[in-house]
């Protein structure tokens, strides 16, 4: 960082993230939490010396130059365009919004302004698919044929306004469009509901990307087993990365020459070296307030912007469209 300007941040959400987001405001250099808003308190007792104000209007009252959204996403798309209104900076927490209709109105909103707004899918900053991301682009996979990716586990109690598609898919088709620097242009998708909740919990979905790489995502509510793997199978081998762990492993396809003549026709792979990648663990939620920092002072812009954020949940209701109607669908605006 190269501008010396202290930015006043507002949170509002208190919750689950909003605890995690005070305490990162805090740590991070150029940055001061000067207000924070929820109507139902502070549950973490995470506010410090500060008042507990009641809604986005007092917080923008305060004067802020940033704000981070941690609220309900159905709360979205009211608080975004508050803040978009008064001109100030804005991260929200993914999905962007409850719908794509809403993601609109944002992404119209901040554009209007000239100001940042960003969407919180902390996993493009996680330090393993960082590292992965540039590999790919350097080349070190060649061609890329395939990006898998499993998200698993119990239900947390925090979710209560959205399916596990628009709630932990929409990392899954973030991070798959940003590896692959390619949107998803059709997907195919089945999911069922098992809990008792009014959405969905679980989600198995293929997909197509523009650039022809496939896709293949498991995503459930339901799983005793924790899992956050992404695994990209490419031209030299594949990258498995572990997001629980940020650890990046490469197996590289094998280089002994086949003898037969016969099987040597065959373009098949064989085992090679397996190699652990060591790579810096930066905690993703502060590089992702460091990128926002950087982008509201015009240093650097390598946020997730809410456009990429609605074409996001554009394939999230695509998958949901899918699953309803038992047949693929092109996703709109591909």
């Amino acid at each position: 960082m190269t501008d010396n300007r202290t930015l006043r941040v507002g949170l509002i959400g208190l919750g689950m993230m909003g605890r995690h987001h005070a305490r990162v405001i805090r740590e991070v250099e150029g940055l001061e939490l000067v207000a924070v808003a929820d109507a139902f308190g502070d549950p973490h007792g995470v506010a410090g010396g500060l008042p507990v104000l009641g809604s986005v209007d007092e917080l923008i009252e305060v004067g802020l130059d940033m704000a981070v959204a941690a609220v309900p996403t159905g709360m979205h798309e009211e608080v975004g365009l508050a803040l978009a209104a008064a001109g100030v900076h804005t991260l929200v927490e993914k999905p962007i919004a409850a719908s794509t209709a809403a993601g609109q109105r944002l992404v119209d909103a901040f554009d209007a302004r000239g100001i940042v707004g960003a969407v919180g899918h902390i996993e493009r900053f996680n330090p393993a698919l960082q590292s992965l991301r540039k590999r790919l682009q350097a080349g070190e996979l060649g061609e890329v044929y395939q990006i898998a990716t499993r998200r698993q586990g119990p239900f947390p109690a925090r979710i209560a306004d959205v399916g596990v598609v628009k709630d932990l898919g929409t990392h899954d088709i973030d991070l798959t469009a940003w590896l692959a620097q390619s949107e998803f242009e059709t997907i195919f998708a089945r999911t069922t509901t098992r809990s008792g909740r009014p959405h969905e919990d679980m989600v198995a979905a293929t997909g197509q990307l523009a650039n022809g790489t496939i896709t293949n995502h498991l995503v459930n509510w339901l799983s005793p087993m924790k899992e956050r793997l992404t695994v990209v199978t490419g031209e030299k081998g594949a990258f498995v990365a572990d997001t629980i762990t940020a650890d990046l492993t490469f197996f590289e396809n094998g280089t002994v020459a086949t003898q037969w003549e016969s099987m040597a026709a065959f373009r098949g792979v064989s085992e090679g070296n397996v190699t652990r990648l060591a790579i810096p663990k930066a905690e993703p939620l502060r590089t992702e307030h460091e990128a926002f920092r950087d982008a509201v002072l015009g240093v650097r812009n390598d946020v997730v912007t809410m456009r990429e954020g609605l074409n996001t949940l554009r394939v999230a209701e695509a998958v949901l469209e899918s699953a309803g109607a038992g047949q693929m669908v092109r996703v709109s605006g591909s």
